[in-house]
């Protein structure tokens, strides 16, 4: 008997129909893939799983029951557990705290902090992360540490169907190969996964079966090993996709040098970098999280205190006492890796967020020209492509992948000469990937200078000219891509 079926799910938001007939079946022990593009309908789906929000049609049933859960805590109790792809922590509560909200260790009504600290860890040890302090307060943790906090929560509750939704996005492989150990674990204790993933590799490495998702509807199913990569994209986008990226290769004449960088320090992880970024370079800095590659970019946009000397237009300026409002006029633009946190304003409009960096090529006395503000808004977005019911709409209602992408639309449209890149493909389908990085290569080719921090190494071995690597808060000489490979940038990332 399946675990899971779903016949004919429709969801409108609106005049917006997020899902218009999603058909699925899952099978107890059973790993599924949900592939599709941003703004497909595979969020909304998950929420619809995990109790967020009740279908407007359709049959769920699960273990061949009606299944129809009023909300989140619902939808546990009956064994169905979510990993969001946007983290859904209590920051100012701790560790075990949160993996065990709702269901703590109590008795007489009184919670057994003792207890609750003592699952906590040993959900933790699970994973291989007991070094996390599970008293530690979750606000104070690293985005990817929040991650596995999430995750622990999910495994806390017992689940019989766990719904990951893009559970790898700001993960390290290490810690990627302990999740897909822990899934096959679960896997081989009948605990069937719906696994969403826009990285092909990953998902083939831990599904067994796929579901396309496309314009809301589920377009075609099957055993993944019967179909290709290009098969799976084209299912996805509708149509064929050709490979828009650099390879690596030196620009055709490279520039001046546009920044040039020495002995950059952010303590306690930014110790010692030097560089140079020429004018049409697109530079890629590799390296483990928390090796200090994230603090980099912080420190030369003015968002952390730092020392060293820094050369920008041929102009001296201290590092010390930098302002991102004044990088901003000097031409710099900064991409964050927490979209939800530091790159978006969630509650304002997707115009508003478009235009917020340069607010001055659409208002006139002080007034926003709202017919001006909507044409370069619309512009920006025709070129990555991003899905929206319209410019108005808050931001808040797109898809991660389309927020995503309506960030870096934010730095299309304020037309920097330095664009600081943190993770700038995270959580976007291979489709619109193609769409952001022929957007990057387009600002290198227009003169722009490019410093892109990535976890994917393919990506940075595809799209940059020269890459470096961060390993223990000190950057490693640049040399072109074609002169690195997987395996010597993860050796000079652990200093082996």
């Amino acid at each position: 008997m399946a675990l899971l079926e779903l016949s004919g799910i429709e969801k409108r938001f609106g005049a917006t129909a997020a899902l218009s007939g999603v058909t699925l079946t899952i099978q107890p022990g059973e790993i599924r893939a949900l592939v599709g593009e941003n703004g497909a309908g595979k969020s909304t789906l998950v929420a619809i799983l995990s109790g967020a929000f009740a279908p407007d049609a359709g049959r769920m049933r699960l273990a061949g029951e009606p299944y129809a859960p009023r909300d989140a805590a619902d939808a546990r109790r009956s064994g169905v557990a979510c990993i969001h792809q946007e983290l859904c922590l209590c920051p100012h509560l701790s560790v075990a705290e949160n993996i065990l909200l709702g269901i703590e260790p109590a008795s007489g009504g009184w919670i057994s902090r003792r207890r609750a600290l003592a699952r906590a860890a040993a959900l933790l040890s699970e994973f291989g992360r007991g070094e996390i302090d599970p008293g530690r307060r979750v606000g104070s943790l690293a985005l990817p540490d929040r991650q596995i906090v999430e995750i622990c929560r999910a495994l806390a509750c017992d689940a019989r169907l766990l719904l990951m939704d893009e559970p790898t996005s700001t993960l390290q492989r290490s810690n990627v190969d302990r999740l897909f150990r822990l899934m096959r674990q679960l896997r081989d204790r009948e605990i069937a996964i719906l696994y969403i993933s826009h990285f092909l590799e990953e998902v083939r490495e831990i599904a067994g079966t796929y579901t396309i998702l496309r314009d809301g509807q589920s377009v075609d199913s099957g055993e993944l090993a019967s179909v290709g990569d290009g098969d799976l994209i084209a299912g996805m986008v509708g149509r064929q996709l050709q490979s828009t990226l650099a390879q690596g290769t030196a620009p055709a004449a490279p520039g001046e040098p546009l920044l040039e960088v020495r002995d950059l320090a952010s303590p306690p992880r930014l110790r010692s970098v030097s560089f140079e970024l020429h004018r049409g370079e697109i530079l890629g800095i590799a390296g483990l999280i928390g090796s200090g590659r994230t603090d980099l970019l912080r420190a030369l946009f003015g968002l952390s205190p730092a020392t060293g000397r820094l050369r920008w237009r041929g102009e001296d300026l201290p590092a010390a006492g930098l302002e991102s409002s004044r990088q901003i006029r000097r031409g710099l633009g900064y991409l964050s890796e927490d979209r939800k946190a530091e790159g978006l304003a969630l509650g304002l409009s997707i115009a508003d967020n478009v235009t917020l960096s340069r607010f001055s090529t659409c208002a006139r006395r002080g007034w926003i020209h709202l017919r001006e503000q909507r044409k370069q808004t619309e512009d920006v977005l025709g070129l990555l492509r991003v899905r929206t019911p319209g410019v108005r709409s808050r931001v808040l209602r797109l898809s991660g992948g389309n927020q995503q992408k309506v960030a870096l639309g934010r730095l299309l449209h304020q037309d920097p000469d330095l664009l600081l890149l943190d993770e700038p493909a995270r959580g976007i389908d291979v489709g619109s990937k193609n769409d952001i990085y022929r957007e990057i290569g387009r600002m290198a080719e227009r003169g722009k200078a490019i410093l892109m921090v990535s976890s994917y190494l393919p990506e940075l071995l595809s799209l940059c000219h020269r890459i470096a690597v961060m390993s223990r808060g000190r950057l490693s000489p640049a040399r072109p891509a074609s002169e690195w490979t997987q395996d010597s940038i993860l050796q000079a990332a652990i200093g082996s």
